[in-house]
């Protein structure tokens, strides 16, 4: 019995490591236009990930159950629905993305690349205007958050409004 729960807890461990270093992975490998090879490899990195989630939920349900402290335990403990809540959240915020690589295999079984939306690589900051007034928001008063606009982009604004500026 000890065996099993030695192995229960290592395989824990282990699913977690593995789901942080994919999530890591796949943030680091994440391009505009990534390659078929680079495509490829997140999507094996998001397989991991998921796979091991699902792991680390089996696991952590039979370390609950059987071989942790007792289920009285666990249920009584702030910290345990902390990290539930937290496994929740990441589980369901990597939905997203998820999603995205699984359409991936449509070009990459043809042969082609697949094209990364902006979305993908930066979902909460699409529209720049609310980012600029989030940041000049949270700073503190005496700061003033100056905005450069790049020299392109005030020619292509020149017959606009420029207000918000």
């Amino acid at each position: 019995d000890l065996l099993k729960s030695a192995s229960v807890a290592y395989i824990h461990y282990l699913s977690f490591m593995l789901c942080f270093g994919a999530l890591i992975f796949e943030r680091i490998s994440l391009r505009p236009n990534p390659n078929r090879k680079e495509a490829i490899s997140m999507v094996v990195a998001d397989i991991v990930y998921g796979v091991a989630g699902i792991a680390l939920l089996i696991t952590g349900i039979y370390r609950v159950i059987k071989f942790g402290q007792g289920t009285e335990f666990y249920t009584e403990n702030p910290l345990f629905w902390t990290k539930i809540i937290i496994f929740a959240l990441v589980g369901s915020l990597s939905l997203y993305p998820t999603i995205t690589y699984i359409m991936w295999a449509i070009p990459l079984s043809k042969g082609k690349t697949p094209e990364v939306s902006t979305n993908l690589w930066a979902p909460i900051f699409t529209n720049l205007s609310e980012v600029i007034r989030q940041i000049a928001i949270s700073l503190p008063s005496e700061i003033t958050l100056v905005v450069k606009e790049h020299p392109v982009k005030l020619y292509q604004l020149q017959n606009q409004n420029l207000l918000f500026f």
